[in-house]
């Protein structure tokens, strides 16, 4: 029997799970952390570097505790954090600021420059970022602190994801050029292509913008996939978190595709992670870009495979607003709508309350309900914010599917369907194929099974998952639902296309009004 601990850094908080390779999960504890917004600028969304360190302090000694495991029993650790979450750093590797959360859409000018740039002198690399890049990505997100930062440049030293930046300090490491860069928040957040010779050309990153020019030198490190060990945890952390000094570290992950190792994740499949946003993501051995999706990256998701990321900017955070709102939470609402049928509250609602991630890739697009009446309720209109989600989906599966991406099998995963059998029934309706939910709480298991490769207990993702395989409960289409959604859907559709762009997926991106 071996024990590692895995990691998982969220939007609101950090959860630690204690992971025995033949019990399984022993213990975990999540600690939360502020998303810090503004009033006066609702595309703000930060957090500080040192809430996330003193919470996963707190985290590490609620898990040990509930585990019963003793700290110096740990063989490994492995960490995910949500992204691009980035943060600018000193020589030193001290924060210059506090993190652009993956949320944070302040830099949608930014991203709509790198796209119409991209476009205007023909760079194909824009291609594997779905044809537009994103206010959520890493380059706009550090070219808009650079703008607004003129002071601050000199210091400017480096720029790392969350998780490249825990990663480095819990190795101690404090050199700018040797953080460990791992390949999932580089691929899909950076227009990191090792198969293209890594990060773009000077040339155009200096067409963006002069400010981006010497961003290279700024990105310095290793790029590895999460297969491989980053570092060993240093004296100083292992003293804060109760473990033994020197156990292997792999390259950090993001949190969403880790939850799919997590879901058991295979080509053929479909893991819908859906927490405070939605990411929809597939792997498969080889695949060229796909127009609208937010990204394709070789070894992200999984280290052998094309990595497929697209999704939703909202979805639980949609869901507690409008439950908000009514006064009441989202199992009450929940509850309330459990009896109705497809269609039953006579409206649409368009999911874009923080934008479109995909496949139209417009931030600035805004919940619209339609269908109101003076007799309608709050909880008419959660249950159509449920459909549009199901609905939003279905448009980006069969958008990948049709760009050759094997779907056999579609799971829900994340906290939410676990504790909300309604709304993955409507998901199985609307999407007319039976949805496959773990029963248990599979957070953190994803970072557990690459700490346990880290540990050298297991060579393969397929053999740690052979491991922890949840359990599923299985959600079929209900056939009165099914049909009707049919019908329901082909509506949506009309309305997404039109009242969303009028261009084709991935040609406008974030200059969208």
């Amino acid at each position: 029997m071996a024990i590692v601990a895995g990691i998982d850094f969220g939007t609101r908080s950090v959860r630690v799970s204690i992971v025995d390779d033949g019990r399984g999960m022993l213990g975990s504890c999540a600690c939360p952390y502020q998303v810090i917004r503004k009033e006066d600028n609702p595309d703000h969304a930060s957090q500080r570097h040192e809430d996330h360190m003193d919470s996963l302090e707190r985290a590490f000694k609620g898990a040990l505790a509930e585990s019963g495991a003793v700290g110096a029993d740990v063989r490994a650790l492995a960490l995910a954090t949500t992204g691009s979450t980035i943060v600018p750093l000193g020589a030193d590797l001290q924060p210059l600021d506090e993190y652009y959360l993956w949320c944070d859409h302040r830099a949608a000018k930014e991203a709509a420059e790198i796209t119409e740039t991209a476009r205007r002198i023909g760079w194909k690399g824009i291609d594997w970022a779905g044809g537009a890049y994103s206010a959520e990505m890493g380059l706009a997100k550090i070219l808009h602190w650079l703008r607004n930062n003129p002071g601050r440049r000199r210091e400017f030293a480096a720029v790392a994801e969350h998780g490249d930046m825990a990663v480095a300090v819990l190795c101690g490491i404090a050199d700018p050029a040797a953080i460990p860069r791992g390949a999932c928040g580089m691929g899909h957040k950076w227009l990191y292509n090792a198969a293209h010779g890594g990060l773009p050309p000077k040339a155009f990153l200096e067409a963006v913008d002069p400010l981006l020019g010497d961003i290279a030198a700024k990105l310095q490190g290793p790029c590895k996939a999460s297969d491989n060990i980053a570092g060993f945890l240093c004296p100083e952390w292992a003293g804060r978190l109760g473990l033994k000094a020197g156990i292997p570290i792999p390259f950090a992950g993001i949190d969403a595709h880790w939850d799919a190792i997590a879901a058991g994740i295979a080509p053929g499949d479909i893991v819908n992670v859906i927490g405070t946003s939605a990411c929809v993501m597939a792997i498969t051995p080889e695949c060229g870009p796909i127009p609208g999706v937010f990204s394709v990256a070789r070894g992200s998701i999984h280290p052998a495979h094309m990595g497929i990321e697209a999704g939703l900017s909202a979805a639980g955070d949609l869901l507690e607003a409008i439950a908000r709102r009514a006064g009441k939470t989202v199992p009450e609402m929940s509850r309330a709508v459990a009896h109705y049928k497809t269609g039953q509250s006579g409206m649409v609602r368009l999911v874009w309350d923080n934008g479109d991630r995909s496949i139209l890739m417009k931030p600035r697009l805004r919940g619209i309900t339609l269908g109101w009446t003076l007799q309608s309720t709050a909880e008419d209109e959660f249950h159509a914010a449920m459909e549009g989600l199901a609905f939003h989906t279905r448009i980006i599966l069969e958008h990948i599917g049709a760009h050759g991406v094997p779907i056999n099998r579609v799971i829900n995963g994340g906290g939410i369907p676990r504790k909300d059998d309604v709304l993955n029934q409507i998901y199985a309706s609307i999407l007319d194929k039976p949805v496959l939910v773990p029963a248990g709480n599979t957070t953190g298991l994803g970072a557990a099974a690459f700490a346990f490769i880290a540990a050298g207990l297991f060579r393969t993702i397929e053999e740690t998952q052979n491991v922890l395989r949840p359990v599923y409960r299985i959600f079929s289409p209900d056939p009165v639902c099914a049909e009707t959604g049919k019908r329901a859907y082909a509506a949506f559709k009309s309305l997404y296309f039109s009242l969303g762009a009028a261009d084709p997926p991935g040609a406008d991106g974030a200059a969208d009004k």
